[in-house]
């Protein structure tokens, strides 16, 4: 069926004044069918460092993901184990999210790990406690229990020399106050054990479900 040349022309004008709308319909549409990653949505938020190369301490550490909290206490190890205190460990929250997303702990990825004495009233051989909940290993519930705080970087760039690209920073093995600096610790202190018994990534996920569960 032909056209004729006026109706051809008010064609032409109300095809001319559609084109931007339907441009404009086209970008929303395409924005609100659009869902961002967490990796997308924020970087993964970076250790802060010194002038000099020291990394500075996290405020907000125990607000983080919390993984979990190895035990091998005194009393079950000869009275001699190398780390008898809990072990509360935790996972910066927008590097948990990557982990999430790609199974991969990202650059950037800062793991801290406290340290809280036993509860112990010495009546028990094994150390253990009585509570409520039943005879068992509880937290230390008094002055003094928090014993330290250590933290975990990977940073390829950084620590291009490192093992896996992984460093690791002590900022006291005492009560708080914790130091606010702390400088890396050699290679040979930390990253052997962690690339000798480490299920992943120089990270022991075999201790902690929350991360194996991603």
């Amino acid at each position: 069926m032909s056209t004729r040349p006026k109706d051809r022309g008010r064609l032409f004008l109300l095809v001319c004044k559609l084109t931007p709308v339907i441009a404009t319909l086209a970008v929303l549409s395409s924005c609100s069918n659009t869902d961002a990653t967490p990796s997308q949505q924020s970087a993964v938020q970076q250790a802060q460092f010194t002038s000099s190369g020291e990394v500075v301490r996290p405020d907000d550490w125990r607000s983080w993901m919390f993984v979990g909290t190895p035990l091998t206490p005194n009393a079950l190890n000869g009275g001699e184990a190398p780390f008898p205190e809990f072990h509360n460990v935790y996972i910066e929250p927008t590097a948990f999210d990557a982990y999430k997303e790609t199974g991969v702990f990202p650059d950037g990825t800062q793991l801290a790990k406290e340290l809280v004495l036993v509860l112990s009233d010495g009546a028990s051989e094994d150390g253990s406690t009585m509570q409520v909940s039943g005879r068992g290993y509880f937290q230390g519930e008094f002055q003094g229990e928090f014993q330290g705080l250590e933290l975990a970087v990977k940073d390829t760039r950084r620590f291009a020399d490192e093992p896996g690209g992984w460093a690791y920073f002590s900022f006291g093995h005492n009560a708080p106050p914790y130091a606010a600096t702390a400088a890396a610790f050699p290679a040979e202190s930390c990253n052997g054990c962690h690339e000798a018994s480490a299920a992943k990534d120089w990270v022991f996920t075999q201790f902690y479900p929350v991360l194996r569960a991603n």
